[in-house]
């Protein structure tokens, strides 16, 4: 079993708890306004690198793993299904705690033999870390090229197989900055019984010089840098939303 790499990154501290071994996987079928890896867009591209040869990456530094683990991230890592499920499974049997970062977009509910192979892959996935992009459907369209609907079902599949969830929302000036849309988003997932924590991030500016060496156009160059604060206060509006959600089910 071979996967397509981008990279690996070996100490990563904020791809989940502790630190990480963070596989960077090749191909990415969204195309985010305000992405910062555009060079891991293309797929079917990249080096391959077998579950055997991360393992090995990640027992030579296992000391530092103690509270750790591996996540595989992109480009988008569930375009590569089988892989990640090859890597988990027998990450699992060396007691690696694993981790998905992911956007989602692949899950497709009403496909019965993707939900199969999605089945055997939760049950060697200790945590997910979901990138919601935007709660409302025709702004995620606008967004990113695609619309949330997958997304959403497969936050909802998630929580029926009561995999610990992790959310994360990047807050963009004019985009996904909406008070009234990150109450809305907060609403929703309050109301996932999964929902272990939630990552606001701030959009950056650091992507630029990729889309430049690459010649690709950059949707938001006139678009500022959001601050910490900005992004707390963005924060606040979304778990103003969560708190309402989570009152609503302690009522009911």
């Amino acid at each position: 079993m071979k996967g397509l790499l981008h990279s690996l990154e070996t100490f990563g501290t904020v791809d989940g708890p502790g630190i990480r071994l963070v596989v960077f996987l090749q191909g990415c079928p969204m195309r985010c306004q305000y992405c910062h890896n555009p060079d891991t867009w293309e797929i079917g591209v990249g080096s391959e690198i077998t579950v055997e040869e991360i393992l090995t990456r990640y027992r030579k530094n296992r000391s530092f793993y103690e509270n750790g683990g591996i996540t595989v991230t992109g480009g988008e890592p569930l375009l590569q299904l089988d892989f990640v499920t090859a890597l988990f499974q027998k990450a699992k049997a060396e007691g690696i705690h694993t981790c998905i970062d992911t956007s989602g977009a692949v899950f497709h509910p009403d496909k019965d033999a993707i939900l199969a192979k999605f089945d055997v892959l939760l049950s060697v996935t200790d945590l997910v870390m979901l990138d919601l992009k935007h709660i409302d459907r025709a702004a995620h369209q606008q967004l990113t090229g695609m619309d949330n609907a997958h997304i959403l079902a497969f936050a909802k599949y998630l929580e029926k197989k009561q995999i610990p969830l992790w959310i994360r929302h990047v807050i963009v000036p004019g985009i996904t900055d909406d008070p009234i849309q990150l109450e809305r988003l907060g609403k929703w997932i309050g109301a996932l019984q999964n929902l272990q924590a939630l990552d606001v991030i701030p959009y950056h500016t650091m992507g630029l010089e990729k889309y430049r060496a690459l010649g690709i156009p950059y949707p938001l160059a006139h678009t500022a840098a959001v601050s910490k604060e900005k992004a707390m206060e963005a924060k606040m509006h979304i778990l103003r939303g969560i708190h309402a959600a989570r009152e609503l089910f302690t009522e009911s």
